[in-house]
This record gives C-alpha cells, sequence and structure tokens, in this order.
C-alpha cells in the first residue's frame, strides 16, 4: 500500500486502523488476541514504521487495545458496566443489604481490591459540602472481570461516623448507607454532577488506563430527609467501561 496520500480517503493509518477495527469488532479478532506488531504492518502494506505506530494508537485511544511493554498490543475488549444512576442508590436496594454495586454489575464478578479507611484533615470541598474540619475517608478501587474500573473517595463527618463500622474496611451488609441507616441518618436524597476529563498519572497507571483515555468524574451528595449532607464521595470511572443510565419523566 503506498504512503501516498489518496484525494478523499482518509489517511493510511486511518486506513489500516479501520480494518483492524473491523476485525475486532466482528469477531474475527477477540479480546486478548495480539494485533499484528509494527514491523508486521509495514511488511503487509509497506508504510514507515511511525505510520504503522500510528495505526496502532487509533486502536489503543479508542480503548480497543492495550499495549504491554515488551510484548506488543493487544484486543481489550470489555462489556460496558451500565450505571443506572437511579436504581443503584433505591433505599430497596442498600436497605436490604445488598451492595450497590450489584446493581451495576447483574451478576458480573466485582470485587474491591483496594481499600484504605483513616481519619483526615477535610480537603476543602469535603469541609465545605459537609461543613466539617475533620472527616473519616474510605478510598476504594473496584475491579469487574479482573480490570480496575473506578476509583473512588468518601468523606464522611467524623463526629457522626466515629465508632462505626464505616470506619472499617468491612461495612458489613448493605455497606456504608445501610450503617448510615443504623446511627439514624439514612440517605434520603443524593445530587450527582457529572464531569470528563483527562486522567491525572495516579489515576491513570491505578485505573490501568491505555494512553488518550478519558475518564468521567461523578461527584455525589448524600443528604438525610431533614437535608443533611453525610457523605461526599469523588468517583473516577475509566471512561471506555461505563454506560451512565439517567430515567427522567416529562
Amino acid at each position: 500500500m503506498s504512503e501516498s496520500p489518496v484525494p478523499h480517503e482518509p489517511p493510511i493509518y486511518r486506513q489500516i486502523a479501520d480494518q483492524l477495527r473491523d476485525k475486532i469488532l466482528s469477531g474475527e479478532l477477540r479480546d486478548g488476541d495480539r494485533l499484528p506488531g509494527e514491523n508486521s504492518l509495514m511488511s503487509e502494506y509497506g508504510i514507515a514504521r511511525a505510520t504503522a505506530r500510528q495505526a496502532l494508537s487509533v486502536l489503543i485511544n479508542e480503548g480497543l487495545a492495550v499495549p504491554k511493554r515488551g510484548s506488543g498490543v493487544y484486543v481489550r475488549l470489555f462489556k460496558p458496566i451500565r450505571r443506572h444512576g437511579s436504581r443503584r442508590l433505591s433505599r430497596e436496594q442498600w436497605g436490604q443489604g445488598r451492595s450497590i454495586w450489584e446493581a451495576d454489575t447483574r451478576g458480573r464478578p466485582f470485587i474491591v481490591d483496594r481499600v484504605e479507611v483513616a481519619r483526615e484533615r477535610a480537603p476543602r470541598e469535603a469541609a465545605v459540602v459537609l461543613d466539617t474540619h475533620d472527616v473519616w475517608v474510605r478510598r476504594r478501587r473496584y475491579s469487574v472481570d479482573d480490570r480496575p474500573v473506578q476509583l473512588a473517595t468518601s468523606y464522611f463527618p467524623a463526629e457522626l461516623v466515629e465508632g462505626s463500622a464505616i470506619t472499617l474496611e468491612d461495612t458489613g451488609p448493605g455497606g456504608v448507607y445501610a450503617r448510615l441507616g443504623d446511627l439514624g441518618q439514612a440517605p434520603a436524597h443524593f445530587t450527582e454532577e457529572v464531569r470528563a476529563r483527562m486522567p491525572r498519572p495516579r489515576e491513570a497507571h491505578d485505573l490501568s488506563l491505555p494512553g488518550g483515555t478519558p475518564v468521567i468524574v461523578v461527584l455525589r451528595t448524600a443528604y438525610t430527609a431533614r437535608g443533611i449532607p453525610v457523605e461526599l464521595n469523588e468517583m473516577i470511572l475509566d471512561a471506555a467501561a461505563y454506560v451512565l443510565q439517567y430515567d427522567f419523566d416529562a
């Protein structure tokens, strides 16, 4: 294949990326399969190494492939997690001792593979929202099908949750919202702010994100029936791993 541009046609590296993408989406190349390397693409298409690298980078940036140092580039297919905003947070879910993650994964294996709990000085935003200077912080990483998909950091007023299971790694059935209910401060209303951005270096590392993959940032505040904020939770989601679903009445 000549590298000379053809009028009205996409660049050669994109044509190659399109062909590889078609093979991935058709199932000819499956999750975990190794894609043709730079040398193979150079030989097959008669292109320069930089062009071959560009073609593979397109698929990596789309989240369809992941590079492994010293090994090559591999197909990275993943069935998106459908995150239903209201269903997962319903009292019916956590009030009956179920994890809100069960509403997202629907039977798929998931784990919390990292939990850190500590009492700390509240960062500025948490101090403003929760009206306190001291908080208990819960930092977690969630993985689905052995893939890290979300980082979450929750802040709780220290005086409210001191001595409760919320300060332990294992909060018990129903998680932190059930434990807030035990304290007489059950969440009755939630607000979420959603935005997208590129990941910070630590986030990209912890989520094993290929270069160019954005994250979705969800900032949630939980309120009691009296309108008292009892949790501020910042969630960092791998954008390639999620579909966000919200239902509204007209």
